[in-house]
Parts: structure tokens; C-alpha cells; sequence
């Protein structure tokens, strides 16, 4: 078929325009992604304890973690890497550190034991033998005959120091503040909420899917923005028996979305 240049023009913004709604459409994306990192990063500083929350067993919440660590990482500066391991686990951990054991010898709690958290665990530890000044601290309470909150609570805070620290835990975990149905009696809080009751300096970021299917693509949604709100009522507080939210100042420093492109 012989094209004359009228007709040549009109195939080529037929292809051109959808290629150029792509590109930008991507570049948006991209864009939002990289501020996540850059607000969240900006945000570690001396004394303070950032947690970001996670569905478990989701290799995109992974994923994100560690690219946050990388990210302060590359500023050359110190981080304390908190994680939901068995605080039982921590000789296994520095072992691993130490190269007199392997990732498959640290036992995970189902929740987390799946291929992507055992790989995290694995980068950390090539990053620090790299030479970066990362600290791996194990947080979690389970089979000690302990209230798992007040255990990671007080091994976060007895972290606390010029050096900040960034924990990965469950999204309930990073609520700081949760009004209880009165038919509960006194519900014992979640980490945020025990740090800051210590008044320590809490920043805090759940992570959120609009779509379990969509998880390519996220970025960071203000604590103040009332999409926010909802977000949290529809995905966490819809899981306890408590009273929705109508503003979330001072519950979470930010939402990180996940959506499709």
C-alpha cells in the first residue's frame, strides 16, 4: 500500500499521541515513586525511629524497604535496620553478618518467611559486608511470654541514638493512636502508639493496596489529605474493633499507595 504524505501524517500522530500519553503516564508514575523515597529518606534523622508498615508476604513491600536503605545508604551515613524476626534470632543474624551462617539457617515467623524477606535479609547483609554502616537488630517477641507490642516497643527504644532506625513491620503496628469500642475494655496499643506515649520521635508510613493485583506503582499520600483517612478505615481499622477515623494527623505521618498503572 503507497502512503501519500497526508495520510502519512495522520498515521503518524495516531501512533505518536498514545506513545507520548505513555511516556508521560510512566514518567508520572516514576516521578511519584521517587519522591516516595526521597520525603520517606529525608525524614531519617538522628533520634528518630521510622516504621514503615507491610501486608506480609507481599514482594513489593520488600522490595520498597530495601530500596529506602539503599537510598539513605548511598548519602553515607549509619542506619539501624529494625526487623521482624525473633529477638531469639539475633545471634543467628550477626552470625550471618559475620559469614559463620547462612540466611536459611535464621528461622522466620511464618507470617514473613517466604523468598523475598529471606533474600532482604540477605542484601542487608552484603550491603554491610560492602562496608555501609548498617546496624541488623531481630525486634520481635513471639514465644517469649511477652506482650509482642511492649517487647518490640522497648528494643526500638533502647536503640535510640544519633543513628537513625527503620523498621519493617505489620501495618497495624505503625497506628499511633486507636479509639476502641468501650465493649473491648482497655486494648493494649500497637508499637507506635507505646513510642510515643515515651515521647520518642515517631514517624510512621502503612502500606496500602487499592487492589491487591496492583502493585507496580506507588507513591506517598499526606497524612492530612482525607483520602488518607479512608484508606485507613477501609484496610486496618476495619480489621479491629474501633471507632473509624475522622482525621489521622496524628495516627500516620503518610500512606505509601500502591495502585496499577
Amino acid at each position: 500500500m503507497k502512503l501519500d504524505y497526508s495520510s502519512f501524517k495522520k498515521l503518524k500522530g495516531n501512533i505518536f499521541y498514545p506513545f507520548f500519553f505513555m511516556t508521560v503516564l510512566c514518567f508520572s508514575f516514576e516521578a511519584h515513586s521517587t519522591e516516595t523515597y526521597k520525603r520517606i529518606v529525608e525524614g531519617l534523622e538522628p533520634h528518630s525511629i521510622t516504621i514503615i508498615g507491610e501486608s506480609h508476604q507481599l514482594p513489593e513491600s520488600i522490595q520498597f524497604f530495601q530500596e529506602l536503605i539503599s537510598s539513605y545508604l548511598q548519602q553515607d551515613k549509619c542506619l539501624t535496620v529494625a526487623l521482624e524476626v525473633v529477638s531469639s534470632q539475633q545471634a543467628i543474624l550477626d552470625q550471618i553478618v559475620e559469614g559463620r551462617a547462612s540466611k536459611s539457617d535464621i528461622k522466620l515467623l511464618p507470617m514473613v518467611d517466604h523468598t523475598s524477606y529471606r533474600s532482604l535479609i540477605d542484601d542487608l547483609v552484603r550491603m554491610k559486608r560492602r562496608g555501609n554502616c548498617l546496624k541488623l537488630i531481630a525486634i520481635d517477641g513471639e514465644g517469649l511470654n511477652v506482650n509482642q507490642d511492649k517487647w518490640m516497643a522497648d528494643r526500638l527504644a533502647k536503640q535510640i541514638s544519633e543513628i537513625p532506625i527503620l523498621a519493617l513491620l505489620g501495618n497495624l503496628h505503625t497506628l499511633k493512636k486507636i479509639g476502641w469500642n468501650s465493649s473491648m475494655g482497655k486494648a493494649f496499643p500497637y508499637v507506635a502508639e507505646i513510642l510515643v506515649s515515651q515521647g520518642h520521635r515517631i514517624k510512621t508510613y502503612p502500606q496500602i493496596w487499592q487492589d491487591k493485583t496492583c502493585n507496580t506503582q506507588n507513591r506517598l499520600i499526606s497524612s492530612d489529605e482525607q483520602k488518607t483517612v479512608s484508606l485507613l478505615n477501609r484496610s486496618l481499622i476495619s480489621l479491629l474493633n474501633a471507632a473509624k477515623y475522622e482525621t489521622v494527623n496524628d495516627v500516620v505521618d503518610g500512606v505509601i499507595l500502591w495502585e496499577c498503572k
